[in-house]
C-alpha cells in the first residue's frame, strides 16, 4: 500500500435478505450473531438489502443537490432555530464539533497513533456544511415530554424542488428506515435480546433523513474539514452512497483512520451511535466519523465538472438517524453492561487501551439528546 492509499474498509457484510427471508431460521440466527459482533467489535458494518433501489438514491442526491444550490436566503427561510434546528435546514458555520472540547472525546484522539488521526479540530470552529432534517416518524397516542424532538417537518417552497420534495425525500427515507429498523432487530436477536427489545424501544423516535451539503466550489481545498470528528448522539446512523469520498471512520479494534467505499449496488454503511452505547451499557461504542477533502474527493469533483458542468458541486452525505422515541427511559441493559465490564477487562489484558469504564446514568432519551445538541451549538 503507498503513503497516499487508504486502508481497506474491510468491515463485515451483513446480508439482511437472509434474515427477511425466514427469522426464525438458523441462517438468520447465524446473520444476527454476525452483526451483533460486528457492532460490539467495530461500531460499524455494511448492510446488504435487495429492497434497496440505487436510482431512489440518486434521485435523492440530486434533489439535494438542487436545494442546496438556491441563494441563501430561500434556505434561510426552511431555518427552525425555535425546535434547535431538528427539522428543516441548518446552515453552514452552525453547528459545532463536539469533539474540540469534550475530554473522553480529546482521550481518544490522544490514544490514536499520531498517522490515524484525525485532522485538527482544535480550533473548535463550526462545521462549513449546511444540513436538512426531514422527520419520519410515527405519531405517539400520547403527548411528549420534548415537543421540540417532534416538530414538523418543512416543505421547501421553491417550484422545482417543492413537487419533487416530500415524494422523494418519503421513498428514500423509508428504504432506509426500513433497512436500519430491520437491521435493530436482528442486533437485538444477536444480543440474545428479544427480536423486538430496540424497535419497540424506538417505535414513536424522532428519526431523521438527515442529508448534510458542503459546497465544494467553497470549501474545495484539501485538507478541509467539512464535519469534525464526532460520534452521532442517536441509536444507528445508516449511510447510502455519496457522489464524493471524504468520508473516515475509525472502526473500533483496528486504530485505523479508514476511508469510506460502500460496495456498489444494494449496500449501506451502518455505525452505532451514543444512544445503542448508553443502552447496552458501553458493550457497543459509538463509531467515530469525519468528512473532510481529501485526494479522491478533489478527483471525484475534477471528473464531475467535466461529465456534468452544469450540475452543482455540492457533496451531499445521503444519511438517516434511527432514533429511540424521546420518553423512553435510556438505562442500560444489566445483562449487556455486565458483558461491556467483560469486555473491557479482556481489552485491558490485550493491551488495548480503550480508557476508563464509563459510566452510563439513567436520564430520558430526550434529555440526552438535549444535552448532546448543547454540546454542539444547536441549542442554547
Amino acid at each position: 500500500m503507498s503513503l497516499t492509499e487508504e486502508p481497506a474498509m474491510d468491515l463485515p457484510i451483513i446480508d439482511l435478505d437472509v434474515f427477511l427471508a425466514g427469522p426464525d431460521s438458523a441462517a438468520a440466527r447465524d446473520e444476527c450473531i454476525k452483526a451483533a459482533r460486528a457492532l460490539v467489535t467495530y461500531g460499524a458494518l455494511v448492510l446488504r438489502d435487495s429492497r434497496v433501489a440505487e436510482q431512489d438514491n440518486e434521485a435523492f442526491l440530486d434533489l439535494l443537490e438542487d436545494y442546496f444550490a438556491q441563494p441563501e436566503a430561500a434556505l434561510r427561510r426552511d431555518e427552525r432555530p425555535e425546535v434547535n434546528y431538528q427539522v428543516g435546514a441548518t446552515l453552514e458555520n452552525t453547528e459545532k464539533p463536539k469533539c474540540a472540547v469534550d475530554e473522553p472525546c480529546l482521550d481518544v484522539i490522544r490514544r490514536l497513533a499520531p498517522e490515524e488521526r484525525p485532522l485538527d479540530i482544535s480550533a473548535h470552529a463550526p462545521d462549513p456544511k449546511c444540513r436538512f432534517f426531514w422527520r419520519m416518524a410515527e405519531q405517539a397516542p400520547y403527548p411528549t415530554r420534548f415537543p421540540a424532538l417532534h416538530a414538523d417537518n418543512v416543505v421547501p417552497e421553491a417550484d422545482g424542488i417543492r413537487e419533487r420534495w416530500t415524494p422523494v425525500m418519503t421513498k428514500w427515507g423509508e428504504s432506509m428506515k426500513s433497512a436500519v429498523s430491520s437491521l435493530a432487530q436482528m442486533a437485538a436477536v444477536g444480543l440474545g435480546l428479544p427480536a423486538e427489545t430496540f424497535c419497540d424501544a424506538g417505535r414513536y423516535g424522532p428519526h431523521l433523513l438527515a442529508p448534510t451539503a458542503s459546497d465544494l466550489s467553497k470549501y474545495g481545498q484539501k485538507d478541509t474539514i467539512l464535519a469534525g470528528f464526532h460520534t452521532d448522539l442517536n441509536f444507528l446512523t445508516i449511510h447510502g452512497r455519496s457522489r464524493y469520498p471524504g468520508l473516515h471512520v475509525w472502526a473500533r479494534n483496528t486504530g485505523r483512520r479508514i476511508g469510506v467505499k460502500i460496495p456498489a449496488g444494494n449496500h449501506l454503511l451502518v455505525q452505532a451511535g451514543k444512544q445503542l452505547e448508553h443502552l447496552t451499557g458501553g458493550l457497543v461504542k459509538a463509531g467515530f466519523h469525519e468528512v473532510v477533502v481529501n485526494d479522491a474527493t478533489l478527483a471525484t469533483l475534477k471528473t464531475r465538472r467535466e461529465k456534468f458542468p452544469d450540475r452543482p458541486s455540492v457533496r451531499i452525505s445521503s444519511t438517516f438517524f434511527w432514533t429511540l422515541n424521546s420518553d423512553f427511559d435510556l438505562v442500560p441493559i444489566p445483562a449487556l453492561a455486565e458483558r461491556a465490564r467483560d469486555v473491557h477487562d479482556e481489552q485491558v489484558r490485550l493491551g488495548r487501551d480503550e480508557g476508563k469504564l464509563r459510566e452510563y446514568p439513567a436520564m430520558k432519551v430526550g434529555e440526552q439528546v438535549q444535552a448532546e445538541l448543547k454540546h454542539i451549538a444547536l441549542m442554547a
